[in-house]
């Protein structure tokens, strides 16, 4: 099975909403990352969703290059390659895109999505999100309606930000010193959102409740996911049960267990996971290249040992420990043994 169909993609969303769960969306950069995510998915029978953002594109396009589409548009056509060995469903998305990137970024990656279309092939994306949080409303919005149109021709998802999430993550979203209360999305500004692009094509929403990227201790991160509620309740008794938005959790990381269970009750069906699984990547390469470092290190004239600097042999103690920790996130949101794949 390749990554999901439009159709599918769907049908993960409609589940998540109605059965009170939600996918990590794993953020990848190379073929090992993309091997650990999926590994994941099919060792819990989970289905997930896999996500690049544009400095992963800028990674993989090589360093001569740092073409962010080009090197997305490589990592998605190994994903779909990849994902043909596994019994789950992978939602196949892009991250943080600022209306700067629109043109370099979004647009030449629906284009190849069209391409594709156009040969009776399936979507090269399922999913791309806008970021225009760091603009006013009404102009996030425009941009928005704009972008709905183009996914909405391909039958792409569009995902969509109102407030700002802090810290800092491939030079998106917001910085260290964003106003606390930009932290937090209004009710009134979840009702524009839903009124702005509800009859233009399907959106996922990543609204913020004091989300931060990047890892804090505990206490440093004030979450409000009750915000969320606020802002469905509204949107829900103005337009009925049937406006409940498909919510999206950014700057997870940190987050207690409790935390990340009350927003699946608030409409939450995707949680980003980026921040853990770079850590728990990279842990056991550390811890390799102390344990041999007389190995991995041509020391005083002699030769090393070419079994541990031989990059295959840390490289996989990093993917089986992501793996892990993506594992650990389909069962945090309670989507462990809740794949479609074959039902539709």
């Amino acid at each position: 099975m390749p990554i999901a169909t439009p159709k599918q993609f769907a049908a993960m969303l409609d589940a998540a909403q109605q059965g009170g769960y939600a996918y990590p969306a794993i953020n990848c950069t190379s073929i090992a990352t993309l091997n650990a995510a999926m590994k994941a998915f099919a060792d819990t029978k989970s289905d997930g969703i896999i996500q690049f953002s544009t400095g992963a594109g800028q990674f993989a396009s090589g360093l001569n290059h740092k073409n962010s589409a080009f090197g997305v548009i490589v990592l998605a056509e190994a994903a779909h390659r990849l994902a043909e060995q596994y019994n789950v469903l992978i939602g196949l998305n892009t991250d943080h895109c600022p209306p700067d990137k629109v043109d370099s970024f979004m647009k030449p990656l629906i284009e190849a999505t069209a391409k594709r279309r156009a040969k009776g092939e399936g979507n090269l994306f399922n999913n791309h999100m806008l970021d225009a949080s760091n603009l006013p409303l009404d102009e996030n919005m425009a941009i928005s309606k704009e972008m709905m149109k183009l996914c909405a021709e391909n039958e792409i998802v569009l995902e969509v930000e109102a407030g700002v999430v802090g810290g800092e993550e491939d030079g998106a979203a917001g910085s260290a010193d964003t106003p606390e209360e930009k932290l937090y999305t209004t009710t009134e500004d979840m009702l524009t959102v839903y009124e702005s692009l509800n009859e233009l094509g399907r959106f996922t929403f990543a609204a913020t409740f004091g989300n931060v990227h990047g890892h804090y201790k505990p206490g440093a991160v004030k979450l409000r996911p009750d915000i969320l509620k606020q802002g469905q309740d509204a949107v829900m008794a103005k337009y009925g049960k049937g406006a409940e938005m498909d919510l999206v959790f950014h700057g997870g990381s940190g987050s207690l267990l409790s935390e990340i269970r009350e927003t699946l009750g608030y409409g939450v069906v995707k949680m980003n996971i980026d921040t853990d699984a770079q850590y728990a990547f990279t842990r056991p390469i550390v811890d390799h290249m102390f344990k041999n470092y007389d190995g991995v290190v041509k020391i005083d004239g002699e030769i090393g040992n070419k079994k541990v600097y031989d990059p295959r042999s840390y490289i996989k103690k990093g993917e089986e420990a992501m793996a892990a920790r993506v594992a650990e996130g389909c069962d945090n949101l309670l989507s462990v043994g809740k794949t479609l794949y074959g039902q539709v």
